[in-house]
C-alpha cells in the first residue's frame, strides 16, 4: 500500500461529486491514503471538508508562494485559527518560487521578500503547533530559491521537519535536507525520459529518506503524461522508483509508509 503524500483534491479540476470514485480508483491501485494541501485562503475550507468527510484524506494548510501577493497580511492568523479548530496533518504548501515573474506593480525583490516573510511565518506556525511543513522551491535557473529556503529552514530544523515536495534537485541538495532531519518527495516527473537528474537522485537516496506524491491534478506520470493527474497514479511513480533502486514494491511501501506516518503523525 502507498500514500499520495501531496495532492490538491480541492482543485477546480475535480468535481466534489467525483471524489468517491477518485478514492475508489486510488484504492484499486494500492493507494490507501491521500494528503491534500491548500495553497490559498479560499481553498482552506474545501480541503478541510474533504478530510472531515473521508477517513483516507488528511489536510495540510498553507499559502503557496505564488499567492502571497493576493493573501492579506493577517493570512497566517487565519491559518492559525484553522489549526486550532481542525485536525491538520502539516503546514503547507508554502515555500519560495523564483520561477514565476513578479505580479503587476511588484518588483522582483519585493515579491521574493514577501515570500520569504510568509515562509518564516509558516515555520513559526508549524513550530508553535508541533507540526511539520511541506515546501515548494522553484527557480528559472540556478538554486536561489532552494538556498534561501534552506537558510530559513536551518533556523527551525530543531523544531520542525520539512519535506521538499516534487524534488528536482541533486543528491547533494537532498543530503543537505536529510542532514537537517528533512525529507524529499518524488512525483510523476521521475518517470519522464528527460528527467535524468531526478532519476539519479532517486536512485542514490536511501529508503526512508523520501516519500511519493502525485501533486495531482498536475504532473501526471508516464503513461498518463499530459492528462489530469490523480492519486491512483502513485502506482506508476512507485514502479519507476522500484526500477531505479532495484527494490520490491513491498520494500518501497514499507519505507515510504513509515516516512509518511512519522512525518504527518498518522497511525497505520
Amino acid at each position: 500500500m502507498f500514500t499520495d503524500s501531496h495532492c490538491h483534491l480541492a482543485s477546480w479540476k475535480y468535481d466534489t461529486e467525483e471524489i468517491p470514485d477518485l478514492i475508489k480508483r486510488a484504492e484499486k491501485a494500492g493507494v490507501h491514503r491521500m494528503i491534500t494541501l491548500s495553497t490559498e485562503l479560499d481553498d482552506l475550507a474545501p480541503n478541510i471538508a474533504l478530510s472531515d468527510k473521508y477517513s483516507s484524506i488528511f489536510t495540510c494548510i498553507g499559502i503557496h508562494p505564488c499567492d502571497v501577493t493576493n493573501a492579506p497580511d493577517n493570512a497566517l492568523a487565519q491559518l492559525a485559527d484553522s489549526v486550532k479548530k481542525h485536525h491538520i496533518a502539516a503546514i503547507g504548501e508554502t515555500g519560495l518560487d523564483y520561477f514565476h515573474p513578479a505580479p503587476k506593480n511588484w518588483s522582483e525583490e519585493a515579491y521574493h521578500q514577501r515570500q520569504r516573510d510568509f515562509l518564516e511565518k509558516h515555520f513559526q506556525l508549524a513550530a508553535e503547533n508541533n507540526l511539520n511543513i511541506a515546501l515548494h522551491t522553484r527557480d528559472q535557473k540556478g538554486a536561489a530559491s532552494f538556498n534561501d529556503c534552506m537558510m530559513i529552514y536551518e533556523k527551525y530544523a530543531s523544531q520542525v521537519r520539512a519535506v521538499f515536495h516534487c524534488f528536482p534537485g541533486t543528491g547533494e541538495q537532498a543530503k543537505r535536507i536529510i542532514d537537517l532531519g528533512g525529507l524529499v518527495s518524488f512525483t510523476g516527473n521521475v518517470t519522464f525520459k528527460n528527467a535524468k537528474q531526478i532519476q539519479e537522485t532517486a536512485s542514490a537516496l536511501p529508503l526512508g529518506s523520501f516519500m511519493l506524491e502525485t501533486d495531482a491534478p498536475y504532473l501526471a506520470p508516464v503513461p498518463h503524461r499530459g492528462q489530469r493527474n490523480e492519486p491512483a497514479y502513485v502506482s506508476e511513480i512507485a514502479a519507476q522508483i522500484c526500477h531505479l533502486k532495484n527494490v520490491s514494491l513491498a520494500e518501497l511501501s514499507k519505507a515510504t509508509e513509515g516516512a509518511v506516518e512519522e512525518f504527518f503523525s498518522l497511525s497505520v
